[in-house]
């Protein structure tokens, strides 16, 4: 993994399939991250942990992308205002919907807006605009595509 470099970008698994979280510095990759695992211990997503938080290793592997935190970064997560906080996390996990945060968002988008392509792997993608709502476009996407 050492020849693996991290990508900017949180992960969260949901169940059997991860969430893979894109953005630039600031775009709330972590507070999305939080609000999931937060979303869990309500009852509204049956399962959430996280993965990694900021930099994130990507593998292909047979077909699936795996992600997994760096060592040192295993287990935190940035919640702003409160600083550096430990989590329960996962070494490892595959993905299954990656949200790329600031991306221009089409009220209706086209089928290769919902795609994106990592390390020859295609995975579904949401675009949404890094501001309030986020939280809950995902869960509706979840809820009615199967990802």
């Amino acid at each position: 993994m050492a020849d693996n470099p991290t990508v900017h970008a949180s992960a969260v698994l949901l169940g059997a399939k991860a969430v893979l979280i894109r953005g630039p510095s600031g775009s709330g990759k972590s507070k999305l991250a939080f609000d999931l695992i937060l979303a869990a211990e309500t009852k509204a997503l049956p399962f959430a942990r996280l993965v990694s938080d900021d930099r994130t290793f990507l593998e292909a592997r047979n077909g699936v992308l795996l992600a997994r935190p760096p060592a040192e970064l295993a287990g935190l997560l940035e919640v702003r205002g409160l600083g550096i906080r430990r989590l329960p996390y996962e070494p490892v996990a595959a993905v299954g919907l990656v949200v790329d945060l600031s991306a221009k968002g089409s009220r209706l988008p086209a089928p290769q807006e919902r795609a994106t392509t990592i390390q020859g792997v295609t995975l579904a993608r949401l675009g949404a605009p890094a501001e309030a709502g986020v939280l809950g476009l995902l869960l509706a996407a979840l809820r009615t595509s199967g990802v």
